[in-house]
């Protein structure tokens, strides 16, 4: 190959990277764009639940982040949804602020406890780390029921805290407001992760997840990248229970069981490991399905979702994200084919 052929396909390569990345740049433009209206065209109960599908949406980017690029599995992401609710409704209640302000504090706190739980689970991998992830999700919803605690998670019957209110005279209606509100957050925690992973930091926690001892032969501090990531995954569950419960305005032990993991961990393989665009498909999912199934089989509704399961991994087995990459290449072979007949 002469000079000047490998400059041309140097130059061809660059000018696929940039349309690629322009067309998703416009992507995200238009999907923001429609996300922003629809507050404005649904009904108050269709923008509640499209707010909860933002709320799942963080939660499970967070939840990706840690399985999907670093390959930690956890089975406890409930957990952190839940303190992240709890945390806010208290410092609602008890500490008068703001609930706007409980986000950060939030994070902040969430961030630091994944951090420290982290560091003792380095020495697990795999499904033993499953499990001590597992044993938090179990624990939890105890802890809380604590007599000792009873002052200040509600006990058994909960915490209720009062809506959120409407700033200043917008022409909003509560449901919009905080629509828009969980958007604006859902749109910087994704920001967050985008800028995180495709940076130096995201190689780490990749190359960690495809060959650990080869990454510390690098020079990655498997340690650091392993406990920062939990911590940070910890941050975006704890972000999303905290707008869940400004969304239900109430709170409970039992309402973050092991089943919620259970949930969050099927988001993310429906939507689609190591992809950040999967939390969306994955969130929409755990949002709208069991309420399908329900509709559609009073008697047996988690049989269907069952079924439903099966049938969206055997006919999508690398996610909902994974499909959709492949056709523009299906398409891209069809018209090859028919350009050469």
């Amino acid at each position: 190959m002469t000079m000047t052929s490998e400059t041309e396909a140097l130059g061809l390569r660059k000018g696929v990277f940039a349309g690629q990345h322009t067309w998703q740049v416009i992507s995200v433009l238009i999907v923001v764009a429609i996300a922003a209206v629809l507050p404005f065209v649904l009904s108050n109960y269709r923008t509640l639940q499209a707010t909860l599908v933002l709320i799942y949406a963080i939660t499970l980017l967070g939840l990706n982040i840690l399985t999907g690029y670093n390959g930690q599995i956890s089975l406890g992401h409930g957990a952190f949804y839940g303190v992240g609710a709890y945390i806010a409704v208290i410092l609602i209640n008890h500490a008068g602020l703001p609930y706007w302000s409980t986000i950060p504090i939030v994070a902040l706190i969430c961030l630091v406890g994944g951090f420290l739980f982290g560091l003792p689970a380095l020495r697990l991998e795999g499904l033993y780390l499953a499990l001590a992830t597992f044993a938090l999700a179990v624990a939890l919803p105890q802890i809380l029921k604590h007599p000792a605690l009873t002052k200040w998670t509600g006990g058994f019957q909960g915490i209720t805290i009062n809506p959120v209110p409407v700033p200043g005279k917008l022409p909003l209606n509560p449901d919009q407001w905080l629509y828009l509100f969980c958007l604006a957050v859902t749109l910087i925690m994704f920001a967050i992760a985008w800028n995180l992973l495709r940076g130096r930091t995201g190689r780490a926690i990749v190359a960690i997840r495809e060959h650990t001892t080869a990454a510390v032969g690098m020079g990655i501090n498997a340690a650091f990248y392993k406990s920062m990531t939990f911590g940070v995954s910890a941050m975006f569950a704890g972000v999303g229970g905290a707008l869940g419960a400004l969304t239900a305005q109430f709170v409970s032990p039992d309402s973050f069981g092991f089943f919620l993991s259970i949930t969050l961990l099927v988001g993310i393989v429906v939507g689609g490991i190591a992809t950040i665009s999967g939390a969306l498909f994955g969130a929409v999912f755990i949002q709208f399905v069991p309420n399908i199934a329900d509709q559609i089989s009073k008697a047996a509704p988690w049989a269907l979702y069952g079924v439903i399961l099966i049938g969206f991994m055997y006919l999508m087995p690398q996610g909902i994200v994974g499909l959709l990459r492949t056709i523009p290449d299906h398409y891209r072979n069809v018209f090859a084919v028919l350009r050469h007949r």
